[in-house]
């Protein structure tokens, strides 16, 4: 019998995969420094933790009303073209709230336009990303390629917020968005330096919307890719939402300024990366359904002490275990709805994974901000954590076929 290949980085070994590894991951440190510029920027305009919620969910909006169309139009064209096309939008619009911050004509309403531009731009790029992934790895090296990239992803949460902080406390919040924009040419440049077969286009029977209807009664039938699915849109909705609120602990309750939300963004970021690393070399040897039995629970058992929790020390090692049950649960999740899938329904079914994991965030950012403004961030992320741990023990006992998935 062979031996088992435990290393965290086999998908490199594909080309066209490292260029867009090595791009995506130098451009997603501009992301998290923009993602955290934003709640700072709009709490500093509004001092409201209600708007930081509302704007963050403006900024998902889009993916709730478009991605599960948008899942049928990445089945019907060139993936690669459509990263580029979404990716050179995506600089756009980061350069665009630079000038605005340089100019000093920065207003809450150009700050919120903008997250919905952006939002749009997100719904294709996400199910359009997913797709595009088996076609540079291989499904042989999937898991391994989706685990890779959520640790360049959190790899990015820690060092993106770090340099965040420091220059929203030197330099000021223009400068988090303009680097973001230049970090957008370092995954744009590996797309265009891809060699890939000629994009033949697939001959499909029917409408736009008989398509749709065809993945949607895929993912209706199947009881392993429901439950995945909704396991996956109740973390979005009552899980997630304790990144939004993250700039209003750091400044009314942890007192602990710009600085201190990006050690908090970085705790959450080196969990996720180390949990990344151990799934991309482990998880092809592991029962992966087996990870979602306890991802959930500990996700929200971790982000409920956080919201106890007054001392920052302790903080910061509360979140990096948030941060690790958090990726597990994101990317075996990813994994096991694109091993089930067939290839013919790849793009509209990972539309309705963005759907749940992206689009659902509106819903999630609006009642957690409605609730810390109610009754005040922690009790707002200790109910969330509650939630997910009810709602993941439930949907796992109702379809005990996932946790055997291998």
């Amino acid at each position: 019998m062979p031996v088992p290949r435990f290393s965290p980085f086999h998908a490199l070994r594909h080309r066209n995969y490292r260029l867009f590894f090595l791009g995506q991951g130098t451009s997603l440190v501009g992301t998290w420094m923009q993602n955290i510029a934003q709640g700072w920027l709009v709490l500093q305009l509004t001092n409201s933790p209600f708007w930081v919620g509302l704007v963050s969910a403006l900024g998902s909006l889009p993916i709730l009303l478009i991605s599960l169309p948008a899942g049928v139009f990445v089945d019907r064209v060139n993936k690669h073209r459509l990263i580029i096309l979404t990716q050179t939008l995506s600089l756009l619009q980061a350069l665009v709230l630079a000038i605005l911050l340089w100019t000093h004509r920065i207003a809450l309403w150009q700050v919120a336009v903008i997250a919905v531009f952006l939002g749009t731009v997100n719904a294709f790029d996400a199910p359009g990303r997913q797709a595009f992934i088996v076609e540079l790895a291989g499904k042989d090296d999937l898991m391994n390629a989706i685990a890779l990239n959520s640790s360049a992803f959190n790899l990015a949460r820690v060092v993106g917020p770090s340099i965040a902080g420091l220059l929203i406390s030197a330099v000021g919040l223009a400068w988090c968005y303009f680097l973001n924009a230049v970090s957008y040419v370092a995954v744009i440049w590996g797309l265009v330096e891809m060699r890939l077969p000629p994009f033949v286009r697939p001959e499909r029977p029917g409408n736009a919307m008989e398509q749709f209807r065809e993945g949607a009664r895929f993912v209706r039938r199947d009881r392993r890719v429901l439950a995945l699915v909704s396991n996956m849109a109740v973390i979005s909705i009552f899980g997630y939402p304790v990144l939004v609120l993250l700039p209003v602990f750091a400044r009314d309750v942890l007192h602990v300024g710009a600085s201190g939300l990006g050690f908090m963004m970085a705790a959450t970021g080196v969990g996720a990366v180390v949990s990344a690393l151990a799934l991309a070399a482990f998880g092809p040897h592991m029962r992966k359904g087996a990870i979602l039995l306890w991802t959930g629970p500990v996700f929200g058992a971790a982000i409920g002490l956080f919201a106890l929790t007054r001392w920052m020390p302790l903080v910061l090692v509360i979140l990096p275990v948030a941060g690790g049950a958090m990726i597990l649960n994101t990317a075996v999740t990813n994994t096991l709805i694109q091993t089930l899938v067939p290839d013919s329904l790849r793009g509209r079914v990972m539309g309705f994974y963005a759907f749940v994991f992206m689009g659902m965030a509106p819903f999630g950012a609006f009642q957690a901000g409605w609730l810390a403004e109610q009754l005040g961030a922690p009790a707002a992320v200790m109910i969330g954590g509650t939630v997910c741990i009810i709602a993941s023990v439930a949907i796992w006992r109702r379809v005990p076929e996932v946790p055997q998935l291998r």
